[in-house]
């Protein structure tokens, strides 16, 4: 048996499968991931996937999704909760991006488990079936006043992730004088945090830690963020930078 064949298997075993009924597929986004709803990126709680674990092969496979979404992201969702009771934190009245705007007045805990579950939810919803298409209306323009062309971002994009060192995120942002960049942060970190370098709204987001790829493309991450420009969800990109 080779080497990748077992790491592999031992990947999985280690890891563990979640039950049937997370990965059921939704023939349309749920209600609180539609543009306006003010769930739709500030929910305290892990939110159904909004696809089967299997709808994104074969850019992205379905033993990933699954290990991904219910141990990974469920893990962040988890710690969050932990964290937000034990720093009394008003979830009634604390929309998460407005916590994220604070987040250095908080725990390591609550910083890294945040952003990790506000990353997680965004990046759901940053994909979709399907081959992907293109941005249209103001955010095509806005592509091509900020960067030139459609393939200069998506060079630039992909550069912020290929070089990212270590584990983190890549980055199409809305600043607050309504300009578009592209940029990475570290870890769980992401550009609605004081702490971050990188600052603006998260239009599009991409997971470059290894657990979002390393069981179809190993330690190829360029190949693995070539393939995910084909499942990108420029319609909710599009209404993402419409709200602004």
């Amino acid at each position: 048996m080779s080497t990748h064949k077992q790491d592999r298997r031992a990947f999985i075993k280690n890891t563990g499968k979640a039950g049937v009924a997370a990965g059921i597929a939704l023939t349309v986004l749920p209600a609180w991931a539609t543009a306006g709803s003010p769930l739709a990126w500030n929910s305290f709680t892990q939110q159904p996937l909004p696809y089967d674990y299997k709808a994104l092969e074969p850019f992205i496979d379905a033993v990933t999704m699954e290990i991904h979404y219910s141990k990974h992201a469920a893990a962040y969702a988890k710690n969050l909760g932990e964290a937000v009771v034990a720093e009394k934190v008003d979830t009634n009245n604390t929309p998460l991006e407005d916590l994220l705007r604070h987040v250095s007045k908080y725990s390591p805990k609550l910083r890294n488990n945040g952003g990790g579950h506000y990353n997680h939810e965004l990046f759901w919803q940053c994909m979709k079936p399907g081959t992907a298409t293109k941005p249209e209306g103001k955010l095509a323009a806005a592509i091509d006043q900020f960067f030139g062309s459609l393939d200069a971002f998506k060079t630039q994009f992909t550069d912020a992730g290929k070089n990212r060192f270590g584990s983190g995120w890549a980055w199409l942002v809305l600043t607050a004088d309504k300009k578009l960049m592209v940029g990475s942060t570290p870890n769980q970190d992401n550009p609605l945090m004081d702490l971050s370098d990188l600052k603006g709204i998260p239009l599009l987001g991409l997971d470059v830690w290894e657990h979002a790829y390393y069981l179809k493309y190993q330690n190829k991450r360029p190949d693995y963020i070539a393939n995910w420009w084909n499942v990108v969800n420029w319609e909710f990109v599009q209404k993402k930078f419409e709200l602004g």
